[in-house]
């Protein structure tokens, strides 16, 4: 695997033994994978013991093709029947040529550093009995814990889903996101803590930063590098379900250092280094791949989101109230949570700049002015609706439910709606979520629904649902 960057000038040391870790600011080391990286992924005891789930954001409960082994939207870690993690060991310096004679055991992990067309230095990784190993990418091949494919955003409409979730060569648009994207190293012993490193190991067991791959060494002699498109983190400000606010978005290095963003995604500069954080998961941290952005929860964060059937009676309990179209006096009621993308009769719609329930109906659009030098009169391109109720115009969409217990806050009443998707929620989670800057490109950012990936419009990207009770 190359992955290209920038380089810096490099001055070889002689061979020597590593230190327990290539990050001196952490107490645990970058890890490998295993010859079997799947047992404890989904264990067979009765009481395993979780150190979290990965779930990935615009996917409301499952990918759009189906959830299948490796590649889908949620993923649960378990700790393995065996340990399979890896720990820096020694590390030499080599001629360039003499590499792949060096990289040539397939039993053992290491990262090799090009820095020039004579000069190489290769860090072996031996086994560690105490971690796991997990590891993240687009690649379909066994050393791949949890296929990711890119998601796809929107900045209008009722947008999301993922693009490509058939793999390999099939996807519309080239992929950027890494075959090999990142690997988490989870503690066997408790407090069970999960740390993320950028890149993974591939079916040679080997990590390969090329001449041109950002790399350079460290202040204790050692080597470090980033990605071609980087591995970005970002940890909430304070605790995810209490007080939800976003942190600040850092990129994690493959030796798991924490670095200020590059100014593009793949510039060739590094950041400044961030001595104060680290790159241990917490609940609510935040990695993008580039492509892909995934949310980190714990088992005690967990305890706080709804589960399937909490949503399920949520949603009986919301039709049960019998909730009215102020117009046509017909009763409303949420579709079953298995049926999506397919609008059910009686489903809810929202004019979403004000928040008024409707049940369906065709009329109420808005004449406008068309585009200049076009002349004459249109209905508004993007079908935007005047509320009979308010007479406010903007987007008129069909209500869904949340279905991804994972990305809720809290497990309260589904009140609010994210703007202009529909994906109705709690309030706290609606709040929570509308604050937090989510990557899209090399350098842009914005809100977006984390069920379906829509960007957020309006002055908050959400708003409070104003249901009409029955008339009788």
């Amino acid at each position: 695997m190359v992955l290209e960057g920038s380089s810096e000038a490099l001055c070889p040391p002689p061979s020597l033994e590593l230190r327990p870790s290539c990050n001196k600011s952490q107490p645990s080391p970058p890890l490998g994978s295993s010859s079997q990286p799947h047992d404890g992924v989904f264990p067979e005891d009765k009481e395993p013991i979780k150190y979290g789930e990965l779930i990935v954001l615009g996917h409301n409960g499952s990918l759009a093709n189906g959830d299948k082994g490796r590649r889908r939207s949620r993923l649960a870690l378990y700790k393995r029947p065996k340990a399979n993690g890896v720990k820096p060991d020694v590390i030499h310096n080599v001629s360039t040529p003499l590499v792949s004679k060096a990289l040539s055991n397939k039993s053992q992990h290491s990262i090799s550093y090009t820095l020039s067309r004579s000069h190489s230095v290769i860090v072996e990784y031996t086994h560690d009995t105490s971690t796991d190993m997990f590891q993240i990418g687009r690649s379909t091949e066994s050393m791949i814990d949890f296929v990711v494919t890119d998601t796809a955003s929107s900045n209008s409409g009722q947008g999301g889903g993922a693009a490509g979730e058939g793999g390999g060569g099939g996807q519309s648009a080239q992929s950027t996101i890494s075959r090999y994207a990142c690997r988490i190293m989870c503690e066997r012993s408790a407090p069970y803590t999960a740390r993320i490193y950028a890149a993974g190991f591939d079916s040679s067991k080997n990590i390969f930063l090329g001449e041109r791959a950002a790399k350079w060494r460290t202040s204790d002699g050692l080597m470090d590098g980033l990605t071609t498109n980087g591995v970005l983190v970002m940890h909430p400000a304070g605790e995810f379900v209490a007080e939800p606010a976003p942190g600040v978005w850092r990129e994690i290095s493959v030796c798991g250092n924490v670095f200020a963003l590059r100014e593009t995604r793949s510039a060739q500069q590094r950041g400044k280094l961030v001595e104060n954080e680290s790159n241990t998961l917490q609940d609510g941290s935040l990695i993008d791949l580039c492509g892909a952005t995934l949310l980190w929860r714990t088992p005690v964060g967990l305890r706080h989101t709804p589960t399937l059937k909490q949503l399920e009676s949520l949603r009986q309990e919301l039709n049960a109230a019998r909730p009215q179209c102020p117009v046509g006096f017909n009763t409303l009621a949420f579709p079953s949570l298995a049926q999506r993308e397919i609008v059910d009769k009686k489903q809810p719609w929202v004019y979403v700049n004000c928040g008024h329930v409707h049940g369906y109906h065709n009329w109420g659009y808005r004449k406008e002015k068309g585009p200049a030098g076009a002349g004459g009169t249109a209905p508004a391109s993007t079908g935007e609706r005047e509320c009979p109720m308010c007479r406010r115009v903007g987007p008129y969409v069909p209500l869904w439910l949340g279905c991804e217990g994972g990305l809720y806050l809290d497990a309260g009443a589904p009140t609010h709606a994210f703007c202009p998707c529909g994906h109705v929620c709690s309030e706290k989670t609606v709040v929570g979520w509308s604050q937090i800057p989510l990557p899209h490109g090399t350098h842009a950012f914005h809100a977006a629904c984390p069920f379906c990936g829509t960007w957020l419009t309006g002055e908050q990207g959400h708003i409070k649902l104003i249901f009409q009770g029955p008339v009788d």
